[in-house]
């Protein structure tokens, strides 16, 4: 049975099914559901919605500090970091806005903070997302009808150990019921990184010392061109875009090396990037009468990589390398699902399916060094198809959430045309979930919330080749990793401006990298993941409310695991504290300070560097009625970050010292002329396969 078969059967049961449910208001989440019970007149900035954080953005101190990526800086348990969005504690997070699924951090940045309405933080997702998605963010906007031209630009400048710049435009017109945007960005990235590595190992009976240092330089020029459209009446509405994302890089290292105690010797390695993305996007959705929400989401996207590396010793010590790669890979998918009631609740039921194909031409250009690290071309082709129901509903003060998935994959891995047996392979998943909560009052909540997943990693990790390092040191994937089954277990609760959340976590087959022996001629160390069982507890204390003009978020965290490799243990806990302050002045003037730091301690096989006090501040205005936002902003002001870390596997103890490109300056300038925002209500067709990619 194809995938086609699959999708056009669950399709018709989703019909089938929706004619068993009884008339109730339709909502596309148990977070909404329980908003009906828990929104009064006065609210505190962020609160707890069962196992959900829930910050109401108009009229707070945050509505007018930029950008959304400025908002989501200064809420609880969400990091930005060079635009990047995590959340503490949790791995593989989706991001929608307005329904639909971020594509790339550049659309945070084109919505303004008076533009937002609502930020939650889904921590127990259910089964309606893939089992890997470890927390979801879902962002709405205010809406806006406004007819004819919405433009928002921003451009940003900034200075660390290098300049970088950046520009990121967005127009839309809006005519009737249509609406037509077009979006460009270019951004213009550079970045110094030092550091050292040392590696101690007994090899031949004696100790034996591999090192290296670096000083690479990261330029890098990467743009995006976006243009589609949307139309929305009487609750229908379809769109659909097309994005195209070129990017080039040309990276440097200037080090050494040396073995043992011996002089270093120079060594130059160069490396260029070339790649572009295409990716195309539709979606339907249709509420019909007045209880059904139907919705359907379709990708294709195509991608290519090519990268080239030159290895020179200008001191004649060794000879020179070069190797050339290109990846390519393809990824179709849809997405149906519908909502409806049931039983008094709400249900939702559908299916999502896609089918992945990416290639990888490994070639090694050195005939001594292809004697270990040969050329090789892989294949892997996987097609999934997955069926998932959820239901929730709220019983007086008690909510009930149960969900499952099921999903088959078939997966087919071969290196230079011959079937791998030991890899490739056909899984049936079953991947269920459930969350109780009970509502106390407006201050007071509490839910428990239990998750089984099955999480692939992704095909950078999956790849069979090995990569040139230098003369004693290898890195690549690992085509044998298996899926990781997790099981998580999660606690949440409320009281009066304070939240707690607690996770427990027993991951069987998750993957973690280390350095090992490579059987060769002359000494290698070779690093990849291996797959590992692991037990973790986390638990994060966080207090949060508006005092006036003054918004602080304190949280206190605390993160240990259990784990044991070759008889080494990873057991050191890590505690960390975040202290992020946001100050709104009259005048339009804006102010934040963000504290934070953490312990040493160990992560997977990696033994983390402290940093005690790392902060960060900035001051922005608005002016021309808010058209305009100035905002200048500093990061590690002290120089306080601590990048090092250490591994101790299978008798190979190594010692990483890093200086990163943090400390620095940077400013933002946005003008936005009647913005609104994109009514592209698309979600993800395959998001984990996107970013397995």
């Amino acid at each position: 049975m194809n995938v086609k078969t699959v999708s056009t059967i669950i399709a018709t049961l989703l019909v089938a099914i929706a004619g068993t449910a009884q008339n109730k208001e339709t909502n596309d989440s148990i977070t909404r559901e329980l908003q009906e019970v828990v929104v009064t007149a006065k609210q505190p900035a962020t609160r707890l919605v069962g196992s959900t954080l829930v910050t109401t953005i108009p009229g707070s101190n945050l509505a007018n500090l930029g950008n959304a990526l400025d908002v989501l800086a200064q809420l609880p348990m969400i990091r930005v970091e060079d635009n990047t969005v995590s959340v503490t504690g949790k791995n593989n997070i989706e991001i929608y806005i307005d329904g639909r699924p971020m594509r790339d951090g550049f659309e945070l940045e084109r919505i303004l903070s008076t533009n937002l309405k609502k930020v939650e933080l889904i921590m127990a997702p259910g089964a309606a997302y893939g089992s890997s998605t470890g927390a979801v963010l879902r962002i709405t906007t205010q809406s806006n009808f406004l007819q004819g031209l919405s433009l928002t630009d921003r451009f940003q400048i900034q200075k660390r150990r290098k300049w970088s710049v950046m520009d990121n435009l967005s127009m839309s017109y809006r005519i009737g019921r249509f609406e037509y945007f077009v979006d460009g960005v270019i951004n213009r990235n550079d970045m110094i990184i030092k550091g050292t590595t040392t590696n101690t190992l007994m090899y031949d009976g004696k100790k034996t010392i591999v090192g290296s240092s670096q000083n690479n330089n990261y330029p890098t020029t990467t743009g995006m061109v976006r243009g589609g459209f949307n139309y929305a009446k009487d609750g229908q509405s379809f769109g659909a875009y097309y994005r195209y994302n070129p990017e080039r890089g040309d990276f440097s290292n200037f080090g050494t090396e040396w073995l043992d105690y011996n002089l270093p010797f120079v060594r130059d390695i160069d490396r260029q990037i070339r790649a572009h993305s295409h990716l195309a996007s539709v979606y339907y959705e249709n509420s019909f009468a007045d209880k059904y929400l139907l919705h359907f989401d379709g990708d294709f996207k195509s991608s290519v990589a090519d990268n080239s590396v030159a290895t020179t010793y200008p001191d004649g010590d060794a000879e020179d390398v070069n190797s050339f790669s290109r990846r390519k890979s393809s990824l179709w998918a849809g997405k149906l699902y519908l909502e409806f009631p049931l039983f008094n609740g709400n249900a939702t039921v559908g299916t999502q399916d896609s089918y992945t194909h990416t290639t990888l031409d490994y070639r090694m250009l050195n005939s001594n060094v292809g004697q270990y690290l040969p050329s090789s071309f892989t294949d892997a082709k996987q097609t999934s198809a997955a069926i998932f129901a959820s239901w929730s509903r709220l019983l007086g003060k008690l909510s009930l959430s149960a969900g499952a998935r099921y999903e088959y994959v078939n997966y087919d891995f071969k290196v230079d045309g011959v079937r791998d047996e030991n890899v490739s392979r056909r899984d049936h998943l079953l991947t269920p979930n459930i969350s109780l909560g009970y509502y106390f009052n407006d201050n007071t909540q509490v839910s428990l919330n239990y998750k089984m997943a099955t999480i692939k990693p992704p095909y950078s990790q999956l790849t069979g080749s090995l990569s040139y390092v230098g003369l004693h040191e290898i890195e690549g994937g690992n085509p044998s990793l298996h899926d990781e089954k997790m099981h998580n277990i999660q606690l949440f609760g409320m009281w009066n401006g304070f939240m707690l959340q607690t996770d427990f976590t027993r991951a069987i087959d998750t993957y973690a990298h280390v350095k090992q022996l490579y059987p060769a001629d002359n000494l290698q160390l070779l690093l990849h993941p291996v797959n590992i069982n692991v037990s973790a507890l986390s638990t994060y204390l966080i207090w949060s409310k508006p005092v006036k003009r003054w918004t602080p978020n304190i949280t206190l965290g605390m993160y240990s695991q259990w784990l044991t490799i070759d008889n080494t243990s990873y057991n050191r806990p890590i505690f960390s504290y975040y202290f992020n302050n946001t100050l709104s002045l009259p005048r339009g003037w804006t102010l934040t300070a963000n504290i934070n730091g953490g312990t040493k301690g160990d992560m997977h096989t990696n033994r983390f560097g402290g940093s005690a006090f790392i902060m960060d501040m900035s001051v922005g205005k608005t002016l021309l009625d808010k058209a305009l936002t100035i905002k200048l902003s500093a990061t590690d002001i002290f120089n306080t970050l601590n990048n090092d870390w250490t591994m101790n596997t299978y008798g190979i103890y190594v010692d990483k010292r890093q200086s990163y490109d943090h400390r620095g300056i940077s400013l933002d300038v946005t003008y936005h002329f009647h913005p609104r925002k994109s009514k592209y209500k698309g979600s993800s067709a395959a998001e984990a396969e996107m970013k397995r990619l």
